[in-house]
Formats: structure tokens, C-alpha cells, sequence
């Protein structure tokens, strides 16, 4: 007689027990990931007093009484051409283009009679120098038709040319005109947030947070001795602490006395 074998699935039951709960709180019971690095990130230094910021530009004034800006020029026209040319580019680097150009073209007339075949020629070692030569034949058209060939004296007109933006504006009234405008390019934005003396998220709020709190004795010659100390003393990499003028005074926490 043959043996049965029965089934063991029908032993093992098919019920599965129901998982268990987490406690209500769990969430807050658990730390979230990168919760003390984002802390470290928020935390705001003491804002600079108006002591310590008249201190810290009265020393750069010691030390350099009449900084120069380092874009080469012969006259407004040339110093606007120079700051368009030099977006996302050295000064050096235009300088050595721009010697030749304004050489044979130091007016809006003489950049048209040029032409912009010629124009890309003299700065095509500049990055970006077809959209460039662009905006330069572009502006000068603008200057002619628009403004008699002379630079505008104002923000907004200076803005309305091609290749020109706020930062241009600021640097051409600053250095051709005399006006207290505060340029912020990539190193006056840096030392701005790392120091703690005018920090913001975008360069508008860093360049309104400067001109509130620079005294005005300052401010011609402020964003020269920004630029500079960012340039060569608070570099983006490896700042050096131990030669900057304003060490003491200084809010970033990983300085080096």
C-alpha cells in the first residue's frame, strides 16, 4: 500500500505578523543627517562696529593712500571697453590685448571705422572674445547715436549698453568720474562674506551692505582696496592671514593668526 505524504504547507501558517510601530516621536527622535554641518553653516558673526571698520580701512589707506584700479586706459571710452572685455577674464590678460586696440582706437568712431572682424583679431586671446567684439561694436554704435560718443554719467544709461552690467557701471563711474560707487566683482565678494564686513548672498546685497556700513571718507578709493585684498591677500585659496592688514578684525573663523 503506498505511503501518503501529506502536505506540510498547510501546517506552516500564512498569517504574517503586522510590523511594529514606530513611536509617534520617532522623527524628532532622530537626528537629521548634516544637522550640525547646516548649524555651523546659519550661524551669523557678530556684525563689525563702526570702530572696527573705520580701523580696517584707515590701515588700507596707510597702506596704499591712492590705490589704482589695474585695467589699463587712455580715457572713459577705453576704461568702459577694458571692464566689458574683462568679464570672466584677468586684467592681465586684457591689458595685453588692449594695448594694441586702443592704440588705433580710442573713440566709438575709430572702433566702428575698425569694424568688428579687426576688433575680434586684437582680443582674441580674451575668453569669449566673439560675443565680445560683439558688444564692443554694439556699445560704440550705441554711444554715437545715443549719447554724442561720450560715456553717460549715469548707472542706468552706463547699464544700457551692450555688455555692460552693474559692475561695469560702478567700476566706470568710480574711476572716470569720481563717484562713490562700490564695484563688487568676484574678489570684493569674497572678502565681503569672509570677514564678515558686509556678508550677503548676492553681489547686490554685499555692494549695499558695504556702502552702508564704509564711512564716506572711504568710499572713493574702497573698492580698489577690496578688490586688491582679495586679489593678493584674501585669496580664494589658501588665504594669507598671516600678512592681512585686518587679521585682527577679521570674523572668519578659520583664519590663521
Amino acid at each position: 500500500m503506498a505511503k501518503i505524504i501529506r502536505s506540510q504547507r498547510a501546517s506552516t501558517s500564512s498569517v504574517r505578523s503586522a510590523p511594529k510601530k514606530k513611536p509617534a516621536n520617532a522623527a524628532r527622535l532622530l537626528p537629521k543627517r548634516g544637522a550640525k554641518k547646516a548649524a555651523k553653516r546659519t550661524v551669523k558673526s557678530k556684525p563689525w562696529t563702526s570702530e572696527e571698520v573705520y580701523e580696517a580701512f584707515d590701515r588700507f589707506r596707510k597702506a596704499n593712500p591712492e590705490p589704482k584700479g589695474e585695467l589699463e586706459h587712455l580715457n572713459p571710452y577705453t576704461l568702459l571697453v577694458a571692464v566689458v572685455l574683462s568679464a570672466q577674464a584677468t586684467d592681465a590678460g586684457v591689458n595685453k590685448a588692449t594695448r594694441a586696440l586702443f592704440a588705433v582706437a580710442d573713440t566709438p568712431d575709430k572702433m566702428l571705422e575698425l569694424g568688428e572682424d579687426k576688433v575680434r583679431d586684437y582680443i582674441k586671446t580674451i575668453g569669449l572674445y566673439r560675443n565680445k567684439a560683439e558688444n564692443v561694436i554694439a556699445l560704440s554704435q550705441k554711444l554715437i547715436a545715443e549719447f554724442g560718443g561720450e560715456v553717460p554719467r549715469t548707472r542706468a544709461e552706463i547699464e544700457s549698453l551692450p555688455g555692460a552690467g552693474r559692475k561695469t557701471a560702478n567700476v566706470v563711474l568710480n574711476m572716470a568720474f569720481g563717484e562713490h560707487t562700490m564695484a563688487v566683482d568676484t574678489h570684493v565678494f569674497r572678502v565681503g562674506n569672509r570677514t564678515g564686513l558686509a556678508p550677503g548672498k548676492t553681489p547686490l546685497e554685499v555692494e549695499l551692505g558695504l556702502e552702508k556700513v564704509i564711512p564716506t571718507e572711504f568710499m572713493l578709493h574702497a573698492h580698489h582696496w577690496l578688490i586688491l585684498h582679495g586679489r593678493y591677500t584674501c585669496l580664494a585659496r589658501g588665504p594669507r592671514c598671516d600678512v592681512c592688514l585686518i587679521n585682527d578684525l577679521c570674523r572668519w573663523p578659520e583664519k590663521t593668526v
